[in-house]
């Protein structure tokens, strides 16, 4: 049974799940009834970040764009333009072995795409989460529901994976943001032209 996490609360990854390898980190989420004409297009996302807290460069921006990150080890595996559907809306896979040594922490996120154009926020978002799997069983070992805690955000960071010592370690973190991708952006140490 998979451990079901709070804001704030964090839980041993690989401690816990001897031998574990490779996991898929899926984000999912509906949409609340909106009638303004666009579709609701969010973006899951991972940032490489060594122990600064910031991306090396671009290429540690990990999204449907630039779908592998940290040598290979973090790879985005497609963007869901609508939500539609059970499950998870996007997934990350994550091969924990071949995460490179100055790698410190993973940060996902979710964006909403064109959010100011599209006059859309996380309030109009419902039963979003965030799960860890063992990509080699499918169990799925960790669960973070965010619950209804925004309403004019326009990003989110969901989670994060990091490195204690020689086990990773997974953290709910819950946190909004106003400004969209580019205010992520900035906060993990990328500009955005």
């Amino acid at each position: 049974m998979a451990v079901s996490l709070s804001k704030g609360q964090k839980v041993d990854l690989t401690k816990t799940n001897p031998g574990l390898k490779k996991i898929i980190v899926g984000l999912g989420w509906d949409t609340n009834k909106y009638d303004g004409g666009h579709d609701f297009d969010l973006d899951a996302s991972a940032f490489v970040l060594g122990d600064t807290g910031k991306v090396k460069d671009e290429k540690d921006f990990v999204f449907y764009n630039n779908p592998t990150g940290a040598q290979g080890a973090v790879v985005h595996i497609g963007d869901n333009r609508t939500g539609a559907g059970d499950g998870d809306d996007e997934q990350i896979k994550i091969e924990i072995s071949q995460i490179p040594a100055d790698v410190q922490k993973l940060a996902f996120t979710i964006t909403i795409h064109d959010a100011e154009v599209r006059k859309q926020n996380f309030g109009q978002v419902a039963n979003a989460y965030v799960r860890i799997l063992n990509e080699e069983t499918g169990k799925e070992l960790i669960r973070y529901d965010l619950g209804e805690d925004f309403s004019i955000e326009t990003a989110i960071v969901v989670a994060e994976v990091y490195r204690n010592g020689s086990e990773w370690k997974f953290n709910a973190i819950g946190s909004g943001f106003q400004g969209g991708l580019a205010a992520l952006c900035t906060n993990f140490g990328l500009s955005i032209a």
